[in-house]
């Protein structure tokens, strides 16, 4: 059983306000905090709204603590079933282990396990955790099967009126802190996976800051707003990257695309790469001591794709601080490519004295570093290839290291990221 409401019924500020009251002796307001280093970046007055210190480290808890306090007793007694990537997850259990409800929670398998972990925490005994299928859609499939063949409720993640509205007492808070000081709102930036924070921020802002713009900013591996503007509904993207995960879905909700749609005056939208999102996540942490995920740093990377002017008074949502420390390795890696730091050569080694001399004393430049050097199988009986990944001191040494390998009688291939062969050797 869904708890979906007819596309018809929009969501109004009131509506919002309602969920606000109804969920706010179980969460406090997040800060909204100023980012001095992005203002001096852009010229416009960046504020950043910390999502990522809610009790389950994002925003998600909103639209689950509504739409399950919103159950009647009769159908909170038939228990609760969700998907999710991670982040929704957490909120529902965190409902059903305070409101004594026995929830089933269905994630893919790509989730990492810092979230797996974390939904136990917060569910406790009442929540059974199954980890099934290779994305997020696979994951609620499986989810929505067992909801009917059990009877229970299924509390959706972002395709229902009830968590897009709770969704969206994010920007009940955003107006009100920026109202405090004398502020009003000139653009919100936020990441869109499923699209219920992107609706319910835009349904609350349509009533009571009519004038504000939202920037809505997706993975370009997951660009299924994208998809929908272009074909005018909401269609399956065919693959998606799961690398940001809170965002990977291959279909934007039905209910969260209606509202946006009819507020595309007041609405930009635009993908980045997953590269970016890493270099900017990386900065979030290095500079502002914040621990944000893939998918949270999306609205801060999205601040390169708005043509923002001096004094305008925008704000992030930085949505996300589900973030597994083992992947950080994979996030410095991606970043540094997207940086045109690190790059990747097949070197073809003719069999000869001091070729790899010569490679390294007049191929490389001077700031440059292997920081992978494998030999391959070899080919022949007159040449050795290695895989050979360097670190540049600058991404601007690049032209000069192609100009040098060309010159040079080593046989050198540059491998590019998104090629096949990129992704077969390095990936």
């Amino acid at each position: 059983m869904s708890t979906e409401i007819a596309l018809s019924e929009p969501v109004h500020a009131s509506d919002i306000q309602l969920a606000q009251a109804r969920i706010s002796s179980e969460i406090a307001p997040t800060p909204l905090q100023y980012c001095p280093r992005l203002s001096q970046e852009t010229g416009a007055e960046i504020y950043l709204k910390r999502e990522d210190l809610q009790d389950v480290r994002s925003y998600k808890i909103r639209g689950a603590l509504y739409g399950i306090s919103n159950l009647p007793p009769e159908l909170q007694e038939r228990g609760i079933v969700t998907a999710s990537a991670g982040n929704h997850a957490q909120g529902v259990a965190y409902a059903c282990r305070t409101k004594g409800i026995p929830g089933k929670i269905f994630v893919p398998e790509p989730t990492p396990k810092q979230k797996r972990d974390r939904i136990m925490v917060h569910g406790g005994d009442m929540v059974e955790l199954v980890v099934t299928g290779d994305n997020f859609d696979e994951a609620a499939a499986a989810a929505h099967a067992d909801a009917e063949e059990r009877n229970a409720i299924f509390i959706e993640p972002f395709d229902a009126r009830d968590t897009v509205t709770g969704q969206g007492t994010v920007a009940a808070e955003v107006v009100s802190q920026l109202s405090a000081m004398g502020k009003s709102l000139d653009t919100i930036v936020v990441p869109v996976g499923g699209g219920g924070l992107a609706a319910g921020i835009i349904s609350y802002l349509a009533d009571m800051s009519p004038n504000t713009k939202v920037a809505a900013i997706e993975p370009k591996g997951a660009a299924s707003l994208t998809a929908a503007f272009a074909e005018g509904e909401p269609v399956t993207l065919e693959t998606v990257d799961p690398f940001v995960d809170g965002a990977a879905v291959k279909r934007i909700g039905a209910v969260p695309f209606s509202i946006l749609q009819s507020n595309r005056d007041r609405l930009s939208w635009d993908t980045v790469s997953e590269g970016a999102v890493c270099t900017a996540l990386l900065n979030l942490y290095q500079n502002e001591g914040i621990i944000a995920e893939p998918a949270g740093a999306l609205a801060v990377t999205g601040l390169s794709k708005l043509n923002l002017q001096p004094g305008q008074v925008v704000v992030c949502v930085v949505s996300g601080g589900n973030n597994d420390v083992l992947r950080y390795s994979e996030i410095m890696e991606r970043s540094l490519v997207h940086r045109g730091l690190k790059h990747y050569f097949l070197v073809n080694f003719r069999q000869e004295p001091g070729q790899l001399r010569h490679f390294l004393a007049d191929i490389l430049g001077p700031d440059d570093d292997i920081t992978l050097f494998e030999y391959l199988k070899r080919n022949n009986r007159e040449t050795g290839t290695a895989l050979v990944g360097l670190e540049l001191g600058e991404a601007e040494g690049l032209d000069g290291l192609l100009k040098r390998m060309e010159e040079s009688r080593i046989k050198i291939q540059h491998l590019h990221p998104g090629t096949p062969e990129y992704d077969f050797i390095v990936s």
